[in-house]
């Protein structure tokens, strides 16, 4: 018999898998004959480099490469920031009010505490004006006057345009040292009339706490509870601008020191208005100051306009009356719908 030849079982598999893998890496698939072939893109691939070092630097990511630019951008805009303090190339207007400090340096000393300490919860931003003037009026509490600090960061944090609220403060504030300077630094003048009506001719943000020192030093027993908002002033200051009121209530704040007691006779002896006994203070010495972390909601109700009024109605006593009434009543109707729904006063 005739010598038989032999073909492996697997060898059409073989040739023809052989085939297939040559196909693939010239990127040509099966076609019929006269067809064109269709030829596939094959991306370039890069060979790394043969040091270690220059491999770790080819596999950096961009990913990688994004905190390291904004560690970069931050440092450089902070040696600018200096360069300019110390040449003097900063603007500050009439009123000491330094923009450039205040979004710098001073909101990001209060933003930590009121971000991460009393977390502070925002409500009806959008009812604060995009642009133009406008008075926001709210509750005074807490003690300490943190609660002008905490909404003037809100506003600007939380409103589309970064607003600057510029606060009216008490004599007081301009009579410390230290306070004076930082207070004008960061907008905030003497609560009289006619820095008021400047700031709102020019299109500001201004902030009124109309109890004052009888709002932020009463006793924790009448905590949110208003106390009387003077003769209403700020609504004759108001209706001479046309400017809308913003009613602001703020939940919180009376917490953080509660006084129960006050010290009249070392009070006048300091020529404070009141001194206070907390439980914490003055027992504690210093760290008695430190304020209770409680929690925070701070809410603008819908704005009251005056610009429908005649100008000689900043005269009217009775009108001034009846707008003054209705401002405290929002408030405080506001402050008892926000204690109804808060669950805790630390959480």
């Amino acid at each position: 018999m005739a010598d038989a030849k032999v073909i492996p079982f697997d060898d059409d598999r073989s040739r023809g898998g052989a085939a297939q893998r040559q196909s693939r890496r010239r990127g040509v698939g099966s076609r019929r004959k006269g067809e064109p072939a269709a030829v596939r893109e094959i991306p370039e691939v890069k060979a790394l480099p043969e040091s270690p070092d220059q491999q770790d630097d080819v596999l950096v990511t961009q990913e990688d490469k994004e905190p390291q630019a904004g560690w970069d951008k931050r440092i450089a805009g902070g040696l600018a920031f200096l360069r300019r303090r110390l040449t003097g190339d900063y603007e500050v207007d009439d009123f000491g009010y330094d923009k450039e400090l205040t979004d710098q340096v001073l909101m990001s000393l209060l933003r930590p505490v009121y971000e991460k300490y009393f977390r502070v919860e925002v409500k009806g931003v959008e009812n604060i004006p995009s642009d133009g003037g406008a008075l926001i009026v709210a509750n005074h509490s807490g003690t300490l006057p943190l609660d002008g600090l905490m909404m003037q960061v809100a506003v600007h944090d939380n409103h589309p345009k970064n607003r600057h609220l510029r606060l009216l403060a008490a004599d007081l504030v301009f009579m410390l040292p230290v306070v004076n300077e930082l207070a004008r630094k960061a907008g905030h003048t003497l609560a009289c009339a006619e820095d008021a009506e400047r700031l709102l001719r020019r299109g500001e943000l201004v902030g009124v706490m109309p109890e004052g020192f009888k709002g932020i030093g009463k006793p924790f027993a009448e905590r949110y509870k208003l106390q009387r908002f003077g003769r209403g002033g700020f609504v004759s200051t108001a209706l001479r601008q046309g400017t809308p009121i913003i009613p602001c209530s703020i939940v919180g704040a009376e917490e953080i020191y509660p006084m129960i007691g006050n010290a009249k006779t070392l009070a006048r002896l300091l020529g404070f208005p009141y001194f206070p006994i907390t439980p914490t203070f003055p027992w504690l010495g210093p760290l008695g100051a430190v304020p209770l972390p409680t929690k925070w909601t701070i809410q603008f109700g819908e704005p009251i306009p005056t610009d429908g009024y005649p100008p000689e109605a900043a005269e009217d006593p009775m009108l001034m009356f009846n707008l003054t009434d209705q401002v405290r009543e929002q408030i405080q109707h506001t402050l008892y719908k926000l204690l109804v729904q808060r669950r805790s006063v630390f959480f």
